[in-house]
């Protein structure tokens, strides 16, 4: 099974992470901030997924566009031509959806990390983040952590959940 979705995708810290959101909310250049950190392009814009053995989702680019990205104000830009073969990859598996959203100050945002989202892509669900994006907030930053926070989950250390839990033995206790 394949299907085609508008984000990017990179190589970051080792996992494949899926930037999505609507257009103009700041994927592309979020992505160029990721890339000047070391992390790797592999699609910008146009991002097709295969399902693999029905367990995990591979992402690709098109050949037409692959290594290329588009950055308002500056047009199409060559990535590995401008950073080296270092900064793009091929394809990656998906491990992490970040999903950016242009701040709601009505809406209620994720404060604690207890709550566990997912995106489900081809019947697989991914684990995601929603990022609120404003002036100010170092989104690129942002993914890191939330790719590190990620891969500790994967180890079995989810500090929010232990967080929560002490704070209730305390609340037992006392």
């Amino acid at each position: 099974m394949k299907t085609t979705i508008h984000g990017v995708l990179l190589d970051v810290h080792g996992s494949g992470v899926l930037i999505t959101g609507k257009s103009g909310v700041g994927k592309s250049e979020t992505a160029l901030d990721l890339i000047t950190r070391g992390h790797r392009l592999i699609t910008d814009d146009v991002v097709n997924i295969k399902l693999v053995a029905e367990k995990f989702l591979m992402g690709s680019g098109s050949e037409l566009t692959k290594h290329k990205m588009e950055i308002r104000g500056l047009g199409i830009i060559d990535v590995c031509a401008i950073f080296g073969v270092g900064s793009i990859r091929n394809r990656k598996r998906i491990e992490l959806v970040a999903k950016l959203e242009h701040w709601d100050s009505s809406k209620e945002y994720e404060r604690l990390g207890l709550e566990e989202k997912t995106h489900c892509i081809l019947g697989i669900d991914i684990p995601m983040v929603i990022i609120p994006v404003r002036p100010g907030r170092n989104i690129a930053t942002i993914i890191e952590v939330a790719t590190r926070n990620h891969r500790l989950r994967r180890m079995g250390a989810f500090t929010a959940r232990e967080l929560d839990e002490k704070l209730i033995d305390m609340s037992k206790n006392k």
